[in-house]
């Protein structure tokens, strides 16, 4: 299973997000922005990091890129995407998927071992989750509130296209302003993902709080091979 992983100039997380490729016995290809070719890979990642400095708005310019030019239609034909923080916000700005993702409510970056509920395990990202499980994985972004009109939020909701969401305890706040909550979400096909938390930094005994980012690997592998 060959998984692309983009770097935009900015990208930080691209060699983690290969490393959990490889670590689930993917082959992780390194896919250049400037590249329109997505050289043949079974699925993608677009990783966490500032692409092009977060200049305009995060994920922005990165839309524009050459390798967008390929991605974009390759998954509204079906390629599985995984959207990791900026990558999230790249997939917003690109319409892959809704909303927005904006500064945080407190104003403030934000990095901290963060609990998620699994809402949605029928994605190509998902399936090695079970439904309702609660996972801990890393947050670190300054602008992770994802925002929305109500009838898109109702829309995501009906339609059981939250994919992840924040677990707060009772009289608390989530870690950024996220409208209802939500950490992560789908396109109506399953095949596209976003989320702001990192499972990529959660994938070896020893570093991270957690192995939780595993599934997401896992799960994608599983997919490619049964297709």
């Amino acid at each position: 299973m060959k998984v692309g992983v983009v770097t935009f100039p900015g990208s930080l997380d691209d060699r983690d997000a290969a490393r959990a490729v490889h670590a689930v016995g993917g082959e992780p290809v390194s896919l250049w922005h400037g590249d329109a070719d997505l050289k043949g890979v079974d699925a993608v990642i677009l990783p966490g990091g500032f692409s092009y400095g977060d200049y305009l708005r995060c994920g922005a310019i990165a839309r524009f890129a050459p390798v967008m030019d390929q991605l974009v239609p390759a998954a509204r034909g079906g390629l599985p995407v995984l959207g990791i923080c900026n990558g999230f916000q790249v997939l917003t700005e690109s319409h892959l998927l809704p909303g927005a993702l904006i500064r945080n409510d407190h104003r403030k970056f934000n990095c901290v071992d963060t609990r998620l509920r699994v809402e949605n395990v029928q994605t190509a990202w998902t399936s090695d989750f079970a439904q309702g499980q609660e996972i801990t994985i890393v947050l670190k972004n300054g602008e992770g509130g994802f925002v929305a009109d109500e009838r898109t939020l109702d829309e995501l909701e009906g339609e059981g296209r939250v994919v992840f969401r924040y677990v707060v305890p009772e009289g608390g706040r989530n870690p950024n302003g996220s409208y209802r909550d939500i950490a992560g979400i789908t396109n109506e096909r399953g095949n596209v993902v976003g989320l702001m938390p990192h499972p990529e930094h959660c994938v070896e005994t020893g570093y991270g709080p957690s192995l939780d980012g595993l599934p997401f690997f896992t799960s994608i592998l599983k997919q490619v091979v049964s297709a």
